[in-house]
């Protein structure tokens, strides 16, 4: 008996998946996307993304920001694991030193044109208000065989209702044009 594994089913246990809002950046690129008044309603989040950064890099690094909390002692920053085809690490950050979460890196205007990042977010219990919510990431990106492929795991310790959040470049560049993110709910099952 053989299985057949779907890479995309990375996503939390629970009930169907129904979206939220989907951001597409338009022409001239934008310095974040936003998805506000999320509704409280879901067991959980789920973000899918194809990416791109302006910067002038080969690969840029992603944040999540959640409602409008800047602190960073907020935020975990992450566990890593990281492949690239000939080396790998493994990391952890145990306290916050930025004022977001951490996700896959994407590709940056250096890379091969029309060249974009792929990932898959959880946020875990985003409208508890008696727990700290984990988000855990998985993405990837190939620039003609020098790509990575990335997991990440972070921690918001807040106990607020996640109603807001904003992704953005680590270094301040606009995300570019033809970036795509969707967000879902998860239903409880």
């Amino acid at each position: 008996m053989s299985f057949l594994i779907n890479p995309f089913a990375f996503a939390v246990a629970g009930g169907d998946f129904e979206s939220i809002a989907t951001v597409t950046v338009g022409s001239g690129g934008s310095s974040t996307a936003v998805f506000d008044n999320i509704p409280g309603t879901y067991q959980h989040l789920h973000m899918r993304m194809c990416a791109r950064s302006e910067r002038a890099t080969t690969a840029v690094n992603l944040y999540l920001q959640y409602n409008t909390d800047t602190s960073s002692a907020n935020y975990v920053r992450y566990h890593l694991l990281y492949g690239d085809g000939s080396s790998a690490a493994a990391g952890a950050q145990a306290s916050g030193v930025a004022a977001q979460n951490l996700i896959p890196g994407v590709t940056g205007a250096n890379a091969s044109a029309n060249i974009f990042a792929g990932a898959v977010i959880d946020i875990l219990d985003y409208a508890s208000t008696t727990k700290y919510k984990t988000v855990r990431s998985f993405g990837g990106q190939d620039r003609n065989g020098a790509g990575s492929v990335e997991l990440l795991s972070g921690l918001w310790m807040s106990t607020s209702a996640i109603t807001k959040i904003t992704v953005g470049t680590n270094g301040g560049d606009d995300l570019a044009e033809h970036t795509h993110i969707a967000l879902f709910g998860v239903k409880a099952p």
